[in-house]
């Protein structure tokens, strides 16, 4: 063989071998169709499929997950062991009952404590309680070992400088410790027949709206019947020498003469007149008297920007806003100089038909000098036994009862809470006694 034949030969060879190596790395693009005929026997294995998912070539992007990653569900707050109920009695006096149920298999140790109204005092209470005065109110603790399955009622009787006015007075029942809460509620004694009784001695003199009114009905019947009287004076002549029937010799033609029209005099226009005025300008200035006194000058605006209308109230009132409903049944702060640890416990009512996320940094607690705190959300996850309450949306229709920790620096004392669901939310203020 000649010597050229043998280099063509092994050159031949040796480029035949580069594209078989050349072509080797292509082996696994043609291998789809094989690999899509697999699974069908791998289906009646289930354990073994997910281990073919990490079998991705370098530099391709892996497969998505088997099972899609479960949505976040709102988990409800857990049910407390124990229930309270608030009524209030039909008594001359201001009388509250207390009714705390205990649902659960296991006998519970509770304190139950009421708040009381500002300027009342307890004049009855049920055995095992007692009254403590504290720097802005008055409450009264009572420690219960609940029965399972069972009910205690407590009552209590109050006192108070305004009898004819309404007073709520909240009850929660927390742990044994007397830190974490279970449940509160609330009631309103209200003296509405001694309202009206009042209303009804009330001599006619001492109504504002009464005396105007007659003022301005007797000068309009004075009016009248000065007219009337001045009508009936006319002399019957008139109607003779207007040329009707009655005359009796014919009488010569006289040209029409304008007769200048009667008024009456002045010295009796004058009184009528400064009567009605005096009556309208008292009526105005009553009814702009009460509705500025009715203005609260510390309200949230109501229009604008701000969704729903601004709530103002006091401890134990559900304020509702456009979202939530806000009860605010107890608030005490620690004394001290420096830091101080106020706890407020709240109960939240999502009232809207979807669930709402709300957030510590809206919930405020105001100072006499304008400034204000927000929640302290590690202090409220701690009182919370870990628990953060901001994380989770809160499900429509559901209520929740929790304690808020405000730090406040200095001695003053808080003035008022401000709550509400979301930003734009014209939320409620509630006035701390």
């Amino acid at each position: 063989m000649p010597a050229s034949t043998r280099h063509h030969r092994a050159l031949a060879v040796f480029v035949h071998c580069l594209g078989i190596l050349a072509a080797v790395p292509a082996l696994p693009t043609a291998a789809p169709p094989a690999a899509a005929a697999e699974p069908r026997p791998a289906a009646a294995q289930p354990t073994a499929q997910p281990t073919a998912a990490p079998s991705a070539a370098p530099g391709r992007p892996s497969a998505p997950p088997a099972l899609p990653s479960p949505t976040r569900v709102v988990v409800p707050p857990p049910k407390p062991p124990i229930t309270v109920a608030v009524a209030p009695e039909s008594t001359p006096a201001p009388r509250y009952r207390i009714q705390v149920r205990n649902d659960g298999a296991a006998p519970v140790s509770t304190t139950v404590r009421q708040e009381l109204p500002p300027g009342s005092s307890a004049t009855a209470i049920t055995d095992g309680g007692r009254a403590t005065r504290t720097a802005g109110s008055t409450e009264v603790t009572w420690r219960l070992q609940v029965p399972a399955r069972s009910t205690t009622t407590l009552g209590t009787t109050l006192t108070t400088v305004a009898p004819d006015r309404p007073l709520t007075a909240p009850a929660c029942a927390f742990d044994s410790v007397g830190s974490r809460p279970y449940d509160c509620a609330t009631a309103t004694w209200n003296a509405a027949s001694a309202s009206a009784q009042r209303a009804e001695v009330t001599p006619v003199w001492r109504r504002p709206a009464a005396l105007l009114a007659g003022f301005g009905g007797v000068a309009a019947l004075a009016v009248g019947g000065i007219w009337l009287v001045r009508r009936r004076r006319r002399p019957t002549a008139a109607a003779l020498a207007s040329g009707g029937p009655g005359t009796v010799y014919p009488r010569p033609a006289t040209p029409d003469v304008t007769r200048r029209r009667r008024r009456p005099s002045t010295w009796l226009l004058v009184p009528a007149v400064v009567l009605v005025l005096t009556g309208t300008a008292g009526t105005a200035a009553w009814t702009a008297t009460r509705r500025v006194a009715a203005i609260d000058t510390d309200s949230q605006p109501t229009a604008g920007a701000w969704v729903g209308r601004g709530v103002a109230g006091t401890v134990g009132e559900p304020l509702r806003e456009s979202a939530f409903e806000f009860t605010v049944y107890r608030v005490a702060c620690q004394p001290g100089r420096s830091a101080r640890r106020c706890e407020a416990t709240v109960g939240v009512r999502n009232v809207s038909p979807e669930r709402q996320t709300w957030h510590g940094r809206l919930q405020r607690a105001y100072l006499p000098d304008g400034n204000f705190v927000s929640t302290d959300e590690q202090a409220t996850r701690m009182a919370n036994l870990g628990r953060d309450v901001f994380a989770e949306p809160m499900a429509a229709g559901s209520r929740m009862v929790l304690p808020l920790v405000f730090t406040v620096q200095g001695e003053k004392p808080l003035q008022q809470l401000e709550l509400r669901s979301g930003v734009f939310s014209a939320g409620v203020r509630v006035d701390v006694p």
